[in-house]
């Protein structure tokens, strides 16, 4: 995100934004404007990579940014939130285009960057539909838990000026991203500053790095991307997001995650790819009722052999012959079932 003055109309000191790495924030800070340099450097990056491993969701949103930083759907005034403009005036379009607005192009290139490989990893395990509704969840509620701390800081402190700050990017909802990311990857590690960091710390390492290296960033704005991520991870979000999901697909929509995308991977600058599985919301590997119908695995197998005998009852009801000159009652016991099946060629 970044920062505007909104009392004065004027750009502000305050930028905050996550790039790939920490240490990107030190060779943001003397950036030479209007050179279109990061735009550059951002369309080398996705060549480099190659558009074809970069999967749709992600390359689509990437785009999305980039084109309304070319063309922006309104100036970056009337673009950024804040208390004052999305409460007190009501104008709560904004929500909507703070995320996907960016000050400049080194702005838009350091966050782009980072959401290459944090989006890549997490769209080939969650699936493009799905990863396109947590964006838009998180997006959304990263701007709202914002307001919510920065209208209790205005509370607390008396200081108008923490409901003045208006902010622009897409970094609030990278550290939602991150926190998700390294929640399914609690044993690795990621260095941060040089230094190795538990991957279960890491954001919260950062945060504070960050704002220590850099006062003029914004603690409020990715401290908000960092509780979304963790109402997802640790709190409510993620059930109430599959509850929603299911009332769309019991309409007759398909909206759970499919293993669609694969390719050789692509691993990024801070912790890259690890594999191509697909898995559902929560990523566990519970199969359920829906694939075993409750059976235990020894029943499964006595229905399995018992419908290849029989041909799922299908030569029986159509007038043929039994398979292999029998049927298989109900009732038959595992032991007929295999005697039948291994004495079913002896004639």
């Amino acid at each position: 995100m970044q920062f505007f003055d909104v009392t004065t109309g004027g750009q502000g000191v305050q930028n905050s934004r996550q790039p790939t790495e920490l240490a990107a924030l030190f060779s943001m800070r003397n950036r030479p404007r209007g050179s279109h340099l990061g735009l550059m450097l951002l369309a080398s990056q996705l060549f480099q990579m190659g558009l074809d491993n970069i999967p749709p969701v992600t390359l689509a949103v990437l785009g999305l940014n980039v084109y309304l930083y070319l063309f922006p759907a309104a100036p970056l005034m009337q673009a950024c939130v804040s208390v004052q403009q999305a409460y007190w005036f009501k104008d709560w379009r904004r929500l909507l285009l703070s995320p996907l607005h960016h000050a400049d192009d080194w702005h838009l290139y350091f966050n782009m960057v980072s959401f290459l490989w944090k989006g890549t990893k997490l769209e080939r395990r969650l699936g493009g539909p799905w990863f396109l509704y947590l964006l838009s969840v998180f997006s959304l509620l990263t701007g709202v838990v914002y307001l919510l701390l920065e209208a209790v800081l205005t509370e607390l402190t008396q200081d108008q000026s923490y409901s003045m700050a208006c902010a622009v990017g897409f970094s609030g909802v990278l550290f939602a991203l991150k926190v998700l990311s390294n929640h399914y990857h609690p044993g690795g590690v990621t260095y941060v500053m040089g230094f190795p960091v538990s991957n279960r710390y890491v954001s919260w390492v950062e945060l504070v790095l960050i704002h220590v290296t850099s006062p003029g960033t914004s603690l409020i704005g990715h401290l908000a991307g960092i509780l979304v991520g963790l109402l997802y991870t640790a709190g409510p979000l993620k059930a109430v997001m599959k509850k929603c999901a299911g009332l769309v697909t019991s309409n007759g929509y398909n909206f759970q995650p499919s293993a669609y995308y694969s390719s050789s991977g692509y691993s990024g600058t801070s912790g890259g790819n690890s594999g191509n599985h697909q898995y559902p919301p929560d990523y566990t590997t519970n199969y359920g009722s829906s694939y075993t119908g409750g059976l235990t695995e020894q029943e499964q197998l006595e229905a399995a052999i018992r419908n290849s005998l029989n041909d799922r009852g299908r030569t029986s009801q159509s007038g043929a012959p039994p398979p292999y000159g029998f049927h298989l009652s109900e009732e038959a016991r595992a032991e007929d079932i295999r005697l039948r099946r291994l004495r079913r060629f002896d004639s």
